[in-house]
């Protein structure tokens, strides 16, 4: 036993060893690496910097220094982006949003000066994240020096296109993604060479063919589609995406039946064929990369719980004769429970279920399981519902808090919905200001005061406090609310409807307009029968209809969707802005307005299908916003080539290699993986033994499994060797005993 000397070094010792532990769990938690210092001043900083508070500010300069672009030269901030009404934007003075980016750069700065100091020199030596990082604060602070020297006329600034690394840096899904990405490379590049030869072959044999001199058809089809080498090889990329088709068949279809052939050799071998073999290679090495990279999550929470373990069971062994015998004490891991950055309804399951097991010390698998609680989501339980005294109180109260009161409410909902949509088709040729909105005021009077009556029907049975712990009927009496406050202030302003009820307009909006507004809010108010959806099945029994379980699959794989969709959301807000900002550095201003606002001339003139005709002056690049929707047009290729034949026009042939890479990369390689995901989340939910469960059974648990790591079940468990040798080789790691 220790001497009365070594008391306080003992009880610094073991209060070192529970912060460690503190530490290491909550790194468990947010699936961090463990690989970090360990003494008391690094674990206090470690905390600091991992804290909500910290966490937040981090992400808002994220957020921030990524707006900028829609302020910066060139301003976005204008009512349109067409170039014939566009005004002169409100341009922010030189020093303005160099001040903010100064800031934000500032917090990069100690960002990655925290994490550096952390993990130690050697270990950031081998991290290429955080050297990139680095090396990008390097230049974009050198570049930021020399927009102030140039007075903020530089022609060019790199930086722009240096920002996104830092939304990718702080995402870990987003760094597996693109790990992904990469090693699926080669077999898209496989591919891809057989497009090329694909479409290299057709280009040859469609300028062969399309060049008879005695067939109008065929010298049409020539001077249209494949006058040259270039005109060919665009006009057949574009038929891989079915964009143009059937227009560049036509003109050789309609004198000759054979011509046919060519084309829909074409479109079978490249869209249908190597197009979707493309979207199977891509979900293949997707869902096994993606596979290797979530089992390395989950050896990341191990090895977090494992050395918390380790460090604890270290306290317990302090002086004692068997250490090998001993484990963790509870009241121990209590204490450092209670330290742990966790929310009350995880920490309240751990401590029940650790209040349920025998006394003694507990074991490395009895130490691992408590920690499987943070696979669960827990279950909320509601408030208790009133207690009322009368039979008839009671009955009603019954009828009204029944799953079926809210069945009714989403056939009301659907009602209001219909009758919406009949108005609108019986209106549709009748202009706003000569509608009669008599009968669709009155029924929208009915459904309001309905909602109104719904709520607090719901209120009574549930009481308020019950009825505000179910998210969607907050959802429901906040719309309800808005509804009621915009009906009474038209009824207030423009009278009770009436027949003729066509009031001049009064105050700030019409009464088309407020009918307008009611409408877009009954409308968006019909959302509160997805979640139903996806709980209809939970509520019935085995003998429930296959297509409301499929519903109900379909709804919950969209939510789960949702939830794990940061990391690929990323990806797009990183390839958009990169594109974007490359897009306005390459062709701001080449989109000029024509000479005659009216247009009448320019479009009589101009070819049909042109940029011209069909009036696509918005999209442009003279500014971020604009360069952003133009980019989600290609992105859609539905008329994709227009865009490809007016830049090429106003900016030069080279532009099309900007716009083909974008198309590479957003709508082969981003919609092919997001495709993947879907695929993947939704066979995963398919299957019986993840998404089936017995619904006859009483549901007495009070949680559910999480998606914060999408595949769980399928993943397996790190083995013990696994665990100890990456324990051994940790850097910082040192035991109290």
């Amino acid at each position: 036993m220790p001497g009365q000397g070594d008391r306080p070094g003992a009880m610094a010792r073991r209060d070192l060893c529970l912060d460690q532990a503190v530490v290491l769990i909550e790194d468990a938690i947010q699936y961090r690496s463990i690989n970090h210092r360990m003494d008391a001043r690094s674990l206090w900083l470690h905390r600091r910097y991992y804290s909500s508070t910290s966490q937040w500010i981090l992400s808002f300069t994220i957020f921030l220094i990524l707006a900028l672009a829609f302020v910066e030269t060139p301003s976005s901030l204008t009512r349109t982006s067409d170039v014939r009404y566009r005004p002169d934007p409100w341009e922010a003075p030189c020093g303005l949003t160099e001040g903010i980016e100064a800031l934000c750069l500032l917090v990069f700065v100690a960002d990655v000066s925290v994490k550096s100091y952390l993990i130690g020199w050697a270990q950031f030596r081998r991290n290429p994240w955080l050297l990139a990082y680095l090396v990008v604060l390097v230049v974009s602070l050198l570049d930021w020096v020399v927009s102030l020297s140039l007075v903020c006329q530089e022609p060019l600034r790199v930086r722009r296109l240096l920002r996104p690394f830092f939304l990718m840096q702080n995402s870990s899904m987003m760094k597996k993604t693109l790990k992904c990405i990469r090693r699926s490379l080669p077999e898209m590049a496989s591919v891809g060479l057989l497009l090329a030869v694909h479409l290299c072959l057709f280009t040859v044999f469609g300028m062969l063919l399309f060049t008879g001199e005695k067939d109008a058809g065929q010298d049409r089809e020539r001077l249209t589609y494949f006058f040259n080498l270039p005109e060919a090889l665009t006009t057949l990329l574009v038929l891989l995406t079915t964009a143009n088709n059937p227009d560049v068949m036509i003109p050789v279809y309609s004198r000759n039946r054979a011509y046919a052939i060519f084309f829909i050799a074409y479109t079978l071998i490249g869209s249908l064929f190597l197009m979707n073999l493309m979207t199977a290679i891509i979900y293949n090495q997707f869902r096994g990369y993606l596979m290797m990279s979530l089992q390395t999550s989950l050896l990341r929470r191990r090895l977090g719980t494992r050395a918390a373990y380790k460090v604890l069971s270290s306290v317990t062994a302090e002086g004692e004769a068997h250490p090998e015998r001993l484990g963790v004490k509870p009241e121990d891991f209590l204490k450092v429970l209670q330290k742990v950055q966790l929310d009350s309804d995880h920490k309240q399951a751990i401590t029940e279920k650790l209040h349920s097991r025998s006394g003694g010390l507990l074991s490395a698998d009895e130490f691992q399981k408590l920690f499987d609680e943070f696979d669960k989501r827990v279950i909320k339980e509601h408030p208790p519902r009133p207690q009322y005294q009368s039979p008839f109180l009671r009955n009603t109260q019954f009828v009204f808090g029944h799953h079926y009161f809210d069945y009714l409410g989403n056939l009301m909902a659907l009602g209001n919905l219909v009758t919406i949509c009949v108005f609108l088709v019986l209106d549709a040729h009748v202009l706003p200001k000569d509608r009669d909105d008599f009968v669709l005021g009155i029924l929208n009077c009915i459904f309001i005061l309905y909602y109104l009556l719904e709520m607090l029907l719901k209120v009574f049975s549930l009481g308020l406090r019950g009825y505000l712990s179910y998210p969607s009927n907050v959802f429901d009496g906040l719309l309800t609310i808005v509804l009621l406050v915009l009906e009474i202030s038209t009824l207030a302003v423009y009278g009770f409807p009436h027949r003729g009820w066509k009031p001049a307009m009064l105050g700030l909006l019409s009464l088309w307009d407020m009918t307008r507004l009611v409408n877009v809010l009954i409308v968006f108010r019909f959302l509160r029968i997805i979640p139903s959806m996806k709980v209809c099945v939970q509520v019935r029994r085995v003998t429930a209809l296959l297509l409301s379980q499929l519903m109900s699959l379909v709804a919950s794989t969209i939510l789960d969707l949702i939830k794990n969709m940061r990391a690929f959301g990323g990806i797009l807000v990183v390839i958009y802005y990169v594109f974007a900002i490359i897009g306005i550095s390459l062709f701001r201003g080449v989109v000029v307005a024509p000479r005659n606002s009216s247009l009448a001339s320019d479009n009589g003139s101009a070819p049909c299908g042109s940029f011209e005709q069909l009036e696509y002056w918005p999209n442009n690049f003279d500014d971020f916003a604009a360069a952003l929707v133009t980019l989600w047009d290609v992105m859609i290729v539905n008329n994709w080539q227009v865009f490809l034949d007016a830049f090429r026009r106003y900016a030069g042939p080279w532009s099309e290699v900007y716009f083909v890479l974008w198309w590479l990369v957003s709508s082969v390689i981003w919609v092919n993986l997001f495709l993947a995901l879907i695929l993947e989340n939704f066979l995963h939910k398919w299957d019986r033994r993840s998404h089936l469960q017995p619904l006859t059974e009483e549901r007495e648990d009070t949680s559910e499994m999480t998606e914060e790591l999408p595949f769980r079940d399928v993943l397996e468990e790190p083995t013990e060797e696994e665990l100890v040798e990456k324990l051994s080789r940790h850097p910082h790691l040192q035991l109290c005993r």
